[in-house]
């Protein structure tokens, strides 16, 4: 066709190039060129961009005194543990994207949402994956009323825009913004010049009409979101739905939030009427822990503002190979070896000799160092076949000369064990050192270096 053009695209940061390379001259990254069609802008009167860019500002600066903050600035979705992530609910004129694993359940809360703010709110829901009639059969499932809920089966841009400028809604949410194109752009749908054209446009349109926007993003098969890098840095909040399709739970987590914290997670627990709020999910991840077992240790970590009792579980067994395995989940790798080496190194213990496999409970990733502790005790519980008490709970960082280093919010953290029964704490003695609390129904363990966790361990035959 005249005028376009096929040219290859880095996913990564857009810089275009005629021949396809294997790494991008521009930012570095490998196998990120994707090929594209465009129109070639120097033979063309319009730049599309404009037709769906263009906002409806003057283009003059207004002083800061002048400004108006909306009527509302914050809205909560009715889901505390969405509002949570996102730092309060959604923010007047921002825009979020959510992405997560096919058939995670993304659908399926933003129709929860959606039900929710429609009980004060106009909401347009609009969906470029399913039918109308797909569409009113999730609901009933789900048990939606449909109050000022509006649904529209579109895929075409432009009648989006238009649908959105004729009904006025105060949240939009577009399922996905991958089956959307553009008549101003010549690719195909869900390519990197129609998701950063058409994510532009609803940007523009949120920016000046104050209307909270929430994008469904597919992602890729390496875990990244699909489309150009640069629709991450386009949009106000990333969220990711994590979650093993074979476990009812889910787990939300921003990734970037310019109006909240980054730390903060939901949990979600699926069920066939949607998705209900685990408001507390210390109990979930505890749920089925074994009694008086060797390689077992719980931990409390901090997501955010959240205490959550973890259980790291390790198995030390003899090789059968040349060179040990080692196997981590739900702790990092590099984090696992570092501990390995510092428990041969300054106790002596022989893991070179040992398989080592680290596991975290329900699918949780551990990313702070506080639970370098739990996962020392766990493994020398396991090779010395010595168990871990059932009724402790151990808290610290590790240090390459085996010391125990202080961490932060460690009263909230005792606490979080005292509420669901622990009587002990392993804590690192530089937090006692600076600062004295009492805590009722539970004794705190001061441990200086990984020699005073030897103590806590009871031989396995005591046990029986």
């Amino acid at each position: 066709m005249k005028g376009l053009k096929s040219v290859y695209i880095c996913s990564d940061c857009g810089a275009q190039s005629p021949k396809w390379l294997g790494k991008c001259p521009s930012c570095g990254a490998w196998n990120s060129f994707v090929e594209d069609v465009v129109k070639d802008e120097s033979k063309t009167a319009q730049n599309p961009r404009r037709a769906l860019s263009a906002r409806k500002a003057s283009g003059v600066a207004t002083p800061y005194r002048e400004m108006e903050m909306p009527t509302y600035i914050r809205t909560a979705t009715g889901l505390s543990e969405l509002d949570r992530v996102l730092g309060g609910g959604l923010v007047s004129g921002s825009v979020c994207l959510l992405a997560g694993e096919p058939g995670i359940g993304k659908s399926t809360l933003l129709m929860q949402i959606s039900d929710i703010l429609g009980a004060d709110r106009k909401v347009l829901y609009v969906s470029g994956e399913e039918s109308e009639g797909q569409l009113k059969l999730r609901a009933r499932r789900l048990g939606v009323r449909g109050d000022n809920l509006l649904l529209l089966v579109e895929t075409n841009m432009e009648r989006i825009l238009d649908e959105i400028t004729r009904v006025r809604p105060e949240v939009v949410v577009v399922d996905s913004i991958q089956t959307v194109y553009s008549d101003a752009v010549p690719s195909a749908p869900g390519t990197l010049t129609q998701v950063r054209e058409n994510a532009l446009a609803l940007i523009n349109l949120a920016k000046t009409e104050n209307i909270s926007v929430i994008l469904v993003g597919h992602i890729n098969k390496e875990g990244g979101i699909a489309g150009p890098k640069n629709l991450e840095h386009m949009v106000d909040a990333v969220l990711y739905f994590e979650g093993e399709r074979q476990q009812s739970y889910r787990v939300i987590r921003a990734m970037k939030n310019r109006y909240g914290s980054t730390n903060e997670i939901g949990v979600f627990e699926m069920t066939d009427k949607g998705l209900s709020e685990v408001e507390n999910p210390s109990e979930m991840l505890l749920a089925g822990r074994p009694k008086e077992t060797p390689g077992n240790c719980a931990v409390c970590t901090m997501e955010g503002t959240r205490p959550l009792i973890a259980e790291v579980q390790a198995l030390v067994t003899p090789t059968a190979f040349p060179a040990p395995r080692r196997t981590s989940n739900g702790i990092d790798y590099n984090r696992l070896c570092l501990i390995l080496a510092v428990l041969e190194k300054r106790l002596g213990l022989r893991f070179s000799a040992n398989d080592v496999y680290l596991n975290v409970i329900a699918g949780l990733s551990l990313s702070e160092p506080a639970s370098d502790l739990a996962a020392a005790m766990a493994l020398i519980s396991s090779l010395c076949d010595r168990t871990v008490p059932d009724d402790l709970v151990a808290i610290g960082e590790l240090g390459l000369s085996g010391e125990c280093r202080a961490v932060s919010n460690l009263e909230i953290r005792v606490k979080e064990a005292a509420r669901l029964g622990f009587t002990r704490a392993a804590v690192p003695a530089q937090n006692l050192e600076k600062r004295r609390f009492s805590q009722s129904g539970i004794t705190l363990h001061p441990v200086k270096s990984i020699f005073d966790i030897l103590k806590l361990l009871s031989p396995q035959e005591k046990q029986q």
